[in-house]
């Protein structure tokens, strides 16, 4: 891998961490100024329309954008990229503001779609309507920021990307944390327009992330206008055949990008009906929260960290898929898998042991959030598998069958969303996501080892290793847990970060030693564990 491969990558994967961080904590504070689950459910009902709009909106855009250019930049052909840019700007403006007006004007549909089933008086189809339409406005702006992004890529200029992203999110969240604030306890206004202006955060987020950019474009124009002058220009790319190659290129990615909110959604239109057939329908709203929104923020920060690391290895995929090397690729492939589960499972499973003081650190103390959180937290093994195999796929040219897994994975989980919520009411959405991504993440190893020729026997080892060196990091947490747990309170805030602490450095103390003590983190992360492993003399 080269350095300038080494160093973009690690660039983006900071930025990826850093935004993941911040869009995590704010929920502390968030959730202290709302004043529970419901608000946040408001919220979501918003957010994740939202979020299926703006990957329709940008379509790939970065992805596709990025690959592009940097295969005619190969060429020579720096032309191509800059007309692909031109154009690009004033399509992605007319979508996003198409995109804009179709969720404005059709936001009490959206509104009432959310809201069916749901017994609580205290949000409206019209208070729904207002936070969506609050949201929608960012779609204007979004898609533009997304080409730009995915011009400096191409370039292989990864800070533009990484440090408008971090800003976006940075204005985002102290946007709608002051907006809030202001709204409910400076101002004493209603919870709809707090959640209005939290929503429309976004907006005022992607802003901030274009000045950023246009920053950066100011800056760098020169060096881009410099590498016109060595254009070969012996191509010229109708923009019909350009657009043509981008959107097969990123068709794949979109549905990839929208799974998670496309599974967020089908609860949205399923969980209040399930939760009113079996007389819960007052508990919905409240349960719907705490399932899409408090313990959701939780469950993805494993998953954006494992899957950072492991992506970094899938441009290595693509070559070694490329040019024939069916030995390194199968070592790629197999060194992908055990990062993914060597970090993904211990952080899922400390998750859901310690989903009391844990729930309880960043919300409050609740029977039905920690119930939920432990449950859910271990579909974040699922969650990673996904994401990785479908960008295994891509880098083994075979991404079509992405659209057919997921596919099915969602009519399963709405086939299934339904009858498991009546019978084991919130946490059977969480059965019918696990049904969902169990069916996607199977269909893409089959996929992978037909036409990768992929044989599983190496990875089939490691995982029963890291299963056994988590069995016992679990065992030993749990006696810990036990034991703190009479002289501490979960449900106290301090004393559940205590307990959170403690526990969570005992379980990455004996995991770290398993992982050192196997040779299992040496052989997947290299020298520099070897240097810490003889320092700390583990044999």
């Amino acid at each position: 891998m080269s350095s300038k491969l080494i160093r973009g990558t690690f660039i983006l994967t900071l930025g990826t961490i850093i935004s993941k961080i911040i869009g995590l904590f704010y929920v502390i504070p968030f959730h202290a100024i709302v004043g529970g689950s419901e608000p946040e459910a408001l919220y979501q009902f918003g957010y994740v329309p939202y979020t299926l709009f703006i990957s329709i909106a940008t379509a790939g855009v970065p992805l596709a954008v990025s690959k592009y250019i940097a295969k005619y930049n190969a060429l020579e052909e720096y032309a191509v990229g800059r007309k692909l840019f031109k154009s690009g700007i004033l399509l992605m403006l007319i979508t996003g503001i198409v995109s804009f007006l179709v969720m404005y004007v059709f936001a009490p549909t959206f509104a009432e779609l959310s809201m069916t089933g749901v017994e609580s008086k205290k949000f409206s189809i019209e208070d729904v309507t207002t936070v969506i339409r609050a949201v929608s406005f960012a779609l204007i702006i979004i898609p533009v920021m997304s080409l730009i992004r995915g011009y400096f890529q191409g370039h292989q200029s990864m800070g533009p990307s990484a440090v408008s992203q971090v800003i976006e999110q940075l204005v985002r969240i102290v946007f709608l944390l002051l907006g809030a604030f202001f709204v409910l306890h400076v101002f004493h206004g209603k919870m709809v327009t707090a959640i209005s202006v939290a929503t429309f955060a976004a907006f005022i987020g992607g802003i901030a992330s274009l000045f950023v950019l246009f920053w950066y474009w100011r800056k760098r124009k020169s060096h881009f206008d410099e590498l016109l002058n060595y254009d070969k220009g012996t191509m010229h790319v109708s923009l019909r055949e350009m657009y043509k190659e981008i959107f097969i290129y990123a068709l794949p990615f979109v549905f990839v990008g929208i799974a998670n909110s496309l599974y967020q959604y089908i609860d949205q239109l399923t969980f209040n009906r399930g939760m009113a057939a079996i007389g819960k329908g007052k508990e919905a709203l409240e349960a719907i929260g705490i399932l899409n929104f408090d313990s959701h923020k939780l469950v993805i920060i494993p998953v954006s960290l494992a899957t950072s690391f492991s992506l970094t290895l899938v441009p290595l995929i693509t070559e070694s898929f490329a040019k024939g090397r069916r030995s390194e690729l199968v070592r790629q492939v197999d060194q992908t898998f055990q990062v993914l589960l060597f970090l993904t499972v211990p952080a899922a499973i400390g998750l859901s042991l310690l989903a009391h003081p844990i729930f309880t650190v960043f919300y409050e103390p609740n029977k039905l959030g920690t119930d939920v959180l432990g449950h859910y937290a271990p579909v974040a093994i699922l969650f990673a598998l996904y994401s990785v195999t479908a960008a295994i796929l891509q880098g083994i040219n075979e991404q079509r069958f992405t659209i057919l897994s997921l596919l099915v994975g969602l009519l399963l989980k709405l086939t299934f969303n339904i009858p498991l919520i009546k019978l084991f009411e919130t946490n059977g959405a969480v059965y019918a996501t696990v049904l969902g991504y169990s069916a996607s993440i199977i269909i893409n190893l089959f996929v992978i080892k037909v036409f990768a020729q992929y044989p599983f026997k190496t990875i089939f080892r490691r995982a029963i290793l890291i299963l056994l060196m988590n069995a016992i990091m679990a065992g030993i947490v749990i006696i810990v847990y036990k034991l703190i747990t009479l002289v501490l309170v979960p449900d106290a805030k301090l004393q559940a970060l205590i307990i959170t602490i403690i526990c969570g450095a005992v379980g990455a103390i004996v995991y770290g030693y398993l992982g050192l003590r196997s040779k299992l983190a040496e052989k997947l992360f290299g020298s520099r564990i070897s240097r810490i492993k003889s320092r700390l003399h583990i044999g």
